[in-house]
């Protein structure tokens, strides 16, 4: 049975398999803003596959990746995707990987609905920390992650990021009791001055 990793009135976040590469594939070809904002290019063909068939590098150590499908609850239709590997470097942070909503959804509070309701799922977890990337000038989703709290550690320059080379805003939310400072104290690479990948 299909995992179901958190529920809103509104939208199901589901386990994604094998079998749903082609509607995450659709996903991607109706809605490629994002691809054109981070790459100046339209999804690729095999974008569905291999963001699916990714993997975490090799030298990070990491717990579950949580690979998700946010469907409208009426339609049944993909509206969203989001992937969230745990315990990325070190115990208890969490990190999001990619978090993509249908434009049509954009300006309607469904991303921040979508966002709070995988949060609290994570936040149950045991997650202390939650991290993300963000490409420099990708203005829709700085504006976005600050409002969810998110406050920036230190920027890697010179990532390529599948078709250009940008500048990666590295973010970090605390949760519950625990601070920015803690966590760069655990996580020296994600210090201001730090240069590691």
């Amino acid at each position: 049975m299909t995992r179901v990793y958190f529920e809103t009135d509104a939208f199901i976040g589901q386990e994604l398999l094998a079998v749903d590469v082609p509607a995450l594939q659709a996903l991607f070809d109706d809605n490629p803003e994002y691809f054109y904002q981070i790459n100046d290019r339209p999804p690729r063909a095999d974008e569905a596959q291999s963001e699916f068939d990714e993997q975490v590098p090799a030298h990070l150590p990491h717990g579950e990746r949580w690979f998700i499908g946010v469907r409208e609850r009426e339609t049944r239709s993909m509206v969203a995707m989001v992937n969230v590997t745990a315990h990325l470097g070190v115990r208890h942070v969490w990190h999001v990987g990619l978090f993509i909503v249908a434009t049509h959804l954009h300006g309607q509070d469904a991303a921040a609905g979508i966002y709070a309701a995988l949060e609290r799922e994570i936040a149950s977890a045991g997650a202390e920390w939650m991290r993300l990337c963000v490409v420099c000038g990708n203005e829709r989703a700085e504006r976005f992650w600050a409002r969810q709290g998110y406050t920036e550690t230190r920027v890697r320059r010179d990532v390529d990021t599948g078709g250009r080379i940008n500048d990666i805003r590295v973010l970090l939310k605390a949760l519950g009791s625990q601070t920015l400072g803690s966590y760069l104290e655990r996580v020296p690479r994600d210090r201001p001055e730090s240069e590691l990948a």
